[in-house]
């Protein structure tokens, strides 16, 4: 047999009670399903980050509140030479550190400048120099023969046309004439040139 169920009222206000305050689950981070290992904590501290920057900003807005209740409520108190607040702002060590004279002290020094020192400095070492400079050499030097080569390109072709030039003077001045001899004078200027050339050279 089934039990039944006792009718007191305090059992049927507690129901109530449980039904109105619902548990709350809470907030997930990352798919659920994750087996345990590198991905799963990765995404159980990302939960636990945030978690603690919730009760952090939490904590600070109860902090900030309780202070903006406290001054206006509280009275401003009268106000301090700027001396006196250093003074009672800063730690006894440097507070002392302050005060004592500093021998290395240069007011002739302009703000954010280094103290100098005697140290010189070596040049900041170029990587690959020796190649830099073997291949600036290499680039002279074809730069060099590449224009022998066009100077050379070029007098050769200047000799060749004076050849072509000559071989057609030579072969209209062979040519006979109306009578069948051959023209003396136009060959004579021919090689005149000809010797002129082969003397200056």
């Amino acid at each position: 047999m089934t039990l039944k169920r006792s009718h007191d009222e305090h059992g049927a206000v507690a129901e109530a009670e449980g039904r109105a305050k619902k548990q709350r689950k809470g907030f997930s981070v990352g798919p659920e399903n994750l087996p345990d290992g590198i991905y799963r904590r990765k995404v159980q501290k990302i939960k636990k980050d945030l978690i603690h920057k919730a009760k952090l900003k939490r904590s600070y807005a109860k902090i900030k509140a309780r202070e903006a209740e406290l001054s206006s409520s509280v009275p401003v108190p009268p106000l301090m030479t700027p001396d006196e607040e250093s003074k009672s702002e800063l730690h006894p060590e440097r507070q002392a550190m302050l005060d004592e004279p500093s021998s290395e002290s240069t007011p002739d020094r302009k703000f954010g400048e280094r103290p100098s020192r005697s140290r010189v400095r070596k040049p900041k070492p170029v990587p690959f120099e020796r190649e830099a400079k073997l291949a600036e050499r290499r680039r002279l030097d074809a730069e060099a023969r590449k224009k022998e080569r066009e100077e050379s390109d070029r007098q050769r072709q200047q000799k060749l046309e004076q050849r072509e030039r000559f071989r057609k003077a030579m072969a209209k001045a062979r040519t006979s004439g109306r009578n069948g001899q051959r023209k003396l004078g136009r060959e004579s200027k021919v090689l005149l040139e000809r010797v002129q050339r082969v003397m200056s050279e």
